[in-house]
Parts: C-alpha cells; sequence; structure tokens
C-alpha cells in the first residue's frame, strides 16, 4: 500500500530525508519528526533487570477443570458444549484436542484455517502428523496475515510436503476467522466435532491476549462450519447458514436486524439494551444504527480496546452510550455481541471488529453462545466483569480524550483482569 505516514528522527541527515521523499514518492506534509527514540524494541532489555517488586506476579494459565478428568476430548465435547477464557485457562486443551485427533484412528478428516500460526507450532506439527498417519487433512492458510506473512508461506510449504491438502482462501478476500472442523466415525455413525475461536491457533499470543474458545458436537453449528469450509475451497456458494453469521455474507445485516429489534422493544415500552466488546469500531452503517438505537433510548455500553469512530455521551445523539477502554496487563482481543432481546438475551462471539475490512474484505464468523450456562458466564465473567473495571478502564468523553474512572476511597477496586485470574485460579471460571 501507499505510505501515509514517515516518522523520523530529529538529527536525520538532510540527504537522507531526500532519498527517502524521492523512493517514497512522498510529501513533507507526510513526514513527522520524532523527538523521543523511534525504535521502542530495545526497551525490552529493561524488563531483564532484577527488580522483582515492579513485574507482575507471574500468572500461570489453569487447565479447566473439565478436561482433567481422564476422558477422550471428544467424549468431554460430547456431553457438553464448553468455552475457555484465554489466557486465564489454559490455551492446552486446544493443542490437545488437534493433537487428539491427529491420532486417533477413528478420525477420518481434520479441516483448520490458520491465521497466525507462530514458530514451532505445536498445532501445525499435529496436523502434519495427522496426514502422516493417511487421514484427510485440508488447512486453509491465510498468506495475507500482516507481519506473519513469511511465517505462514513457510508453515504453507511443510504442510504440502507432507501431503495436507493447502489451500489460500477466496480471491479478494482475507480468511480471518478460527475454526477446526474434525470428522470421526462413531458406533452411532460418522460424528463432527468443532473448535471456534476469537484468537489465533497461537500458544505464543495465547499467553497474553484474551480469547475464547468454544468446542461444541452441535450438529447445526457442525453444518454450517462444514459448509464455510467447502465454501472456502470453492466447493460450494453457501449465502445461508443455520445458525452462523458469517462475513462477507450476512453479518452487517444480522448485527442491524438485532439493534432494530432493540429499537423496536423500546417502542413497545419494552427493555432495550446493547453490549459490545471489541478492538474496533469503525464501520459507518452500524454506528449510525448505535446512534439510532440511542435516540430511542436503547441503553448501549461499549467496551472497545482500541479504535472508536462512534462519538458518545452527545445530547440528542449518543447520550445513551458509553465507551471504555480496557488496557491491562493481556491484550483484550476477544469479541462478543449482546442483545438483551426482551429477556431472551442472544449473544454472539466472534473473530470480526465492526470495520468495513472486516465486514466487506474478510471471511469472519459470529457463532451464538445458546448454552444457559455458557451464556451466564460470558456476561457476568467477561461483559459485566469488563463493565466494572475501575482500575483498567478509561471512558471515552465527547472531546475524544479518555478518562480515568474516579472512585471513592471507601469504594472497592475492580481490576477484570486480576478478578478472571483469581476466578480461573480458583477453578471458578
Amino acid at each position: 500500500g501507499s505510505v501515509v505516514r514517515l516518522e523520523v528522527e530529529e538529527n536525520i541527515p538532510v540527504f537522507m530525508l531526500e532519498t527517502l521523499i524521492e523512493n517514497l514518492q512522498i510529501t513533507r506534509e507526510d513526514i513527522h519528526v520524532i523527538k523521543s527514540p523511534l525504535g521502542l524494541s530495545s526497551v525490552m532489555e529493561l524488563y531483564n533487570i532484577p527488580f522483582g517488586n515492579l513485574k507482575e506476579k507471574p500468572f500461570l494459565p489453569v487447565i479447566p477443570k473439565v478436561f482433567e478428568e481422564n476422558e477422550s476430548v471428544f467424549s468431554i465435547i460430547s456431553k457438553n458444549d464448553i468455552i475457555i477464557h484465554h489466557p486465564f485457562q489454559s490455551f492446552s486443551p486446544v493443542i490437545d484436542f488437534i493433537r487428539a485427533a491427529s491420532r486417533d484412528p477413528e478420525v477420518l478428516a481434520i479441516k483448520q484455517t490458520l491465521y497466525r500460526v507462530g514458530p514451532n507450532s505445536p498445532v501445525v506439527r499435529a496436523l502434519i502428523e495427522a496426514a502422516e498417519r493417511k487421514k484427510q487433512v485440508a488447512v486453509l492458510v491465510e498468506l495475507k496475515a500482516r507481519f506473519d506473512e513469511e511465517n505462514n508461506i513457510y508453515w504453507a510449504k511443510e504442510l504440502e510436503k507432507a501431503g495436507v491438502h493447502v489451500v489460500y482462501g477466496l480471491l479478494g478476500l482475507k480468511t480471518h476467522s478460527k475454526m477446526t472442523l474434525v470428522v470421526r466415525k462413531e458406533p452411532e455413525g460418522v460424528k463432527r466435532y468443532v473448535h471456534l475461536s476469537t484468537g489465533n491457533y497461537n500458544a505464543t499470543t495465547a499467553k497474553i491476549y484474551t480469547d475464547i474458545s468454544y468446542f461444541t458436537d452441535d450438529n447445526a453449528i457442525c453444518s454450517d462450519v462444514s459448509e464455510i469450509f467447502n465454501f472456502l475451497t470453492g466447493y460450494s456458494e453457501q449465502r445461508t447458514f443455520r445458525t452462523l453469521t458469517v462475513a462477507p455474507i450476512n453479518m452487517r445485516d444480522t448485527f442491524l436486524n438485532l439493534i432494530n429489534q432493540e429499537i423496536s422493544n423500546i417502542k413497545k415500552r419494552k427493555k432495550g439494551y446493547i453490549i459490545f466488546k471489541l478492538n474496533s469500531l469503525v464501520d459507518p452503517v452500524l454506528i449510525a444504527a448505535l446512534y439510532e438505537a440511542s435516540c430511542s433510548g436503547v441503553k448501549i455500553d461499549l467496551i472497545i480496546r482500541g479504535i472508536c469512530c462512534l462519538i458518545p455521551q452527545i445530547k440528542g445523539l449518543s447520550e445513551n452510550i458509553t465507551v471504555r477502554s480496557i488496557v491491562g496487563r493481556f491484550l483484550e482481543h476477544s469479541r462478543v455481541y449482546y442483545f438483551y432481546n426482551n429477556n431472551k438475551e442472544i449473544i454472539y462471539v466472534s473473530s470480526a471488529d465492526l470495520m468495513p475490512r472486516n465486514l466487506d474484505r474478510r471471511v469472519e464468523v459470529a457463532f451464538p453462545i445458546n448454552d444457559k450456562k455458557l451464556k451466564k458466564n460470558i456476561y457476568e465473567n467477561i461483559l459485566l466483569l469488563n463493565l466494572k473495571d475501575n482500575v483498567k478502564s478509561r471512558l471515552l468523553m465527547p472531546d475524544g480524550k479518555y478518562h480515568p474512572i474516579k472512585t471513592s476511597d471507601n469504594e472497592e477496586k475492580i481490576s477484570s483482569q486480576e478478578r478472571l485470574m483469581e476466578l480461573a485460579s480458583a477453578n471458578i471460571l
């Protein structure tokens, strides 16, 4: 793409600056002189200084209690749908799921999407092992994952060498969804198992990003995931799905309809309430819909870590909308969409932010949480806990500035990430 900004040090030689301007085809208006050091990666060396009192206490992700049982992962998933809160709960069950699928003689096929893989990936190693064991393995590797292009090309070649059927997605679309489908032969017939996630199949980032993993054998979801893989590999032109919401097909329209339903409920003198937890909110169509909902009286709480183009708390436009950003020890990365829906709550978990690139130029998946226990878990331990955070949370003001939340001396101080570490350690997540 075109250069939009060039940062240079204050003492850069004139000839070097002119060379950069000429070769990058930019103007002096595109240049930003930075007085502080440019290369901040060296600051990481400060962490090696032995000042333990200035560092966070080490935290070891906890294996969820359900996976401590001495049963096969497929037997565990068959009993109940499962969610995992990363990094508070370990990424190991995800690796174990793929590894078990690669080694189980009853597993017939594995299909997976890979976006950011990471070096020495245990996930890719398991897929290679599955292919070597003569299972049908199909993997969609996204070669355009920013900053991971070289790494993904390497793993794509390694997978192909092992006999894995590697595809690179649809022309003009980046595949950002995170899905694994396992097909297994069982006494009652062929059965499918699915893992869906807001985060990548990357054991390194799983330790520092907050994400949600979801395991299910639900037939409707498994059928939809199977059809998405057929869509991605060019075997079908699927445009409708049973339960999943898929970009660029129907995600924007689905969320617009759900926002409009909250507006309709308000007009019927019922309660209207929306909570979105995202990385970025940029899409003008959905922002306009949220403004309309606010004007109708729908209460809207937005938890947006990064870019937010919606302006909250403006009278006559967005006075019913709050926006907060949580920046803590771990990178907030999960996306959750909550609609009160006249007390028949709807929760979608997704790989997608509300940006035109996600909704129009990427393959993204939003999956519903239908199990009441899991729905309550996500609502209380993610959404409500984030909204109660008064330590690492900052409120967005109408002037575009973020302000810390003021608390009284006797008010309980709540850090959502610290609380989740406590809940995970106590095995009550």
